[in-house]
This record gives C-alpha cells, sequence and structure tokens, in this order.
C-alpha cells in the first residue's frame, strides 16, 4: 500500500484521491494547507485517521508517507519539490512542474544525488488511450504539414481578476497565465507528438499586470509549424487538428482528447479509445505501476524518459515566455 500526503485542499487535489482509492493501491494519511482546520476537515472527508499540518517542514519530516501530490499554487512547485526530494519522499507535481529551467536543473541535480526517489509531473492526459493512440497514428502518417492544436477555457478566477483582485492563476509572482495553466497540455502533445521544436514564438493577449490571458504560439519544425491556440478569458469550441497528406486528425480539443477521427475525405476512422470517467485514473494507474516496484532498472528508465519530456515542455514553455517579454518574479530569483 502507497501512503499518499498531499498538499493542496482544491478540487484537482479531490480528484486525484478519487483516483487513488479507484485504484485501490494508495492510502491517504497527511494533508498539508496552510489552514490546519481546513487540512483536517479535508482530510476527514476521506478518513478519520488523516492528520494535517499547516507546517511544511514538519509535514516532511512527521509526516507517515511515502509519495507526496503538490498541489499549490505554480510558484510553490518548486520549492515543495525540493524539500520533499530532500525529506525522501516520491514527488507527483502538478502541471507546470517548474516555473523555468533554472529550477528545473536544480531538482534534476537533486534526483542524481537521491537517486531512490522517484519525480513525476502530472500531465494527466499524457497517460491516457488516447493521446498514446494519437501519437502512434502520427507515427504511421506518411506525412506531416503541421497542426493547430487549441484549448481555451475560461477560468472560474477571471471573474474575480475583473473586479480588480489578482488570483494566483492571474498573477506574475505565483507564475500564472495562459501558457502556464492550459498552454502546458497543448505543448506536452507537440513535444511528445513531433519532438523539439527548432524555434517558438508566441504572441499574447496580456492583462493589466502583464499576464497572458490569451494567446498564439508557433512552434516550428522542419518543413512544418505547430499553432497553438491558448486562453484562460474565453471558451473555444474549436477543434484541433493534425495535418497529413489527404487525411487529417481531428480531435474535440487537444487537452480532453474524448474524440479521436481519422479522415480522409468522405472516409472517416474512429480512433477513440475508450477512456475512464475520473481523467486522473491513467496517470495514476501509470504512477502506481512504478512506485510499487521502485527498485526496478525499467522502472527507474521510464521515470527518466517522462522527467526528459518535462524537461523540454518547461524549455519550451520559457522561451515562449520570453518571446513575448512575460517574466515571472521566479524567474528574477534566479538572476
Amino acid at each position: 500500500m502507497l501512503k499518499l500526503g498531499v498538499i493542496g485542499t482544491g478540487g484537482i487535489t479531490k480528484q486525484f484521491i478519487e483516483a487513488t482509492q479507484e485504484n485501490g493501491s494508495w492510502k491517504l494519511t497527511s494533508v498539508f494547507s496552510r489552514s490546519l482546520e481546513k487540512a483536517e476537515q479535508f482530510g476527514h472527508e476521506f478518513s478519520k485517521n488523516v492528520r494535517g499540518y499547516r507546517d511544511l517542514h514538519q509535514f516532511f519530516s512527521e509526516g507517515d508517507f511515502d509519495v507526496v501530490y503538490i498541489a499549490s499554487p505554480n510558484s510553490l512547485h518548486f520549492e515543495q519539490s525540493r524539500q520533499a526530494i530532500l525529506a525522501g519522499k516520491h514527488v507527483i507535481v502538478e502541471k507546470p512542474a517548474c516555473s523555468n529551467p533554472s529550477e528545473m536543473k536544480v531538482l534534476q541535480r537533486l534526483l542524481r544525488r537521491y537517486n531512490n526517489v522517484y519525480y513525476f509531473e502530472a500531465a494527466r492526459h499524457f497517460h491516457e488511450p488516447n493521446f498514446l493512440k494519437i501519437k502512434e497514428t502520427i507515427k504511421q502518417m506518411d506525412v506531416i504539414q503541421g497542426a493547430t492544436l487549441t484549448y481555451m477555457k475560461y477560468s472560474s478566477k477571471y471573474d474575480d481578476f475583473l473586479t480588480g483582485n489578482e488570483p494566483n492563476v492571474f498573477s506574475l509572482n505565483f507564475s500564472g497565465g495562459a501558457l502556464q495553466d492550459l498552454g502546458v497540455y497543448l505543448i506536452y502533445d507537440a513535444v511528445s507528438w513531433f519532438g523539439i521544436p527548432n524555434s517558438v514564438s508566441y504572441k499574447a493577449t496580456k492583462l493589466r499586470n502583464g499576464i497572458d490571458g490569451k494567446g498564439v504560439a508557433l512552434l516550428n519544425y522542419q518543413g512544418f509549424t505547430v499553432t497553438l491556440n491558448v486562453g484562460k478569458t474565453a471558451n473555444s469550441y474549436l477543434p484541433s487538428e493534425v495535418y497529413g497528406l489527404k487525411e487529417t486528425l481531428v480531435m474535440d480539443n487537444a487537452a480532453d482528447l474524448t474524440d479521436i477521427q481519422l479522415i480522409n475525405g468522405s472516409e472517416k476512422q474512429n480512433l477513440t479509445q475508450k477512456s475512464a470517467v475520473n481523467p486522473m485514473t491513467a496517470e495514476v494507474a501509470a504512477f502506481t505501476s512504478i512506485l510499487q516496484k521502485p527498485l526496478s532498472l525499467d522502472n527507474k528508465q521510464k521515470m527518466e524518459d517522462w522527467l526528459a519530456v518535462s524537461v523540454q515542455v518547461n524549455r519550451v514553455i520559457y522561451d515562449l515566455r520570453l518571446s513575448e517579454k512575460i517574466v515571472f518574479r521566479a524567474d528574477k530569483e534566479f538572476r
């Protein structure tokens, strides 16, 4: 049984815990929140034996858990992951894993020192059957002429921003914005399906504080371009497409991936794979299979392969931000 500690008490944490319960190989034991009362109340929704913490050092030193799931504001991911690795805890950190490549390099160095610790970025769709089916299909296409990938979803926090406040997801201080929150899905798609781009650029619609509310990114490859449409201030219902020669791979959007069609003229082939109701089920299953056998060299290599993708995605997001001069407080701290 894998003992689980969590940082954060939002809806995404609840969804992750529910996925671990569905899996059956996990037990929630510890919850961290800035409010002890909130941590205890959240934990007791799942078990009266869950212990709450409001001191992070105490959480890592006294908490009875093997794996920590981190779902705090983006800017806190790096430091909390660092403390977890130093404490010998396996890490599952919500996307984006870090604010910039400098933070990522620090964690990579730590992981080489603490080579018994596993570290995963929780980009949920990366492990889903439909994501893998698309990757397989693209490999079989003789010609790739480009792609248009879209994920625009109106944020529940944008109304608060419009009243004059600055929620974390729309704050430079907390490494927020459209690219970091939703664009990471599209960049995982592009890097996994097409490889590392030769060059990138980003044209953002910036909000009053300089954060990107939405934008269009161009990822340039040898012979084709991938266009990313991303946003948190509007909804888009456009499908996403990958262009072959005569065939086009069409998906509902490039993050949820609930419907996949390969279309060639009047011919249409449904490639949709059966997915779980909870979108975190697949990633929990993937993490479980590795963490249950941590001494396996094959599992260690699999983690390294996934980490390499995380590092590449982190770099692409950073380069896109720099092309639009979007600078986080976390970037300045490493200068």
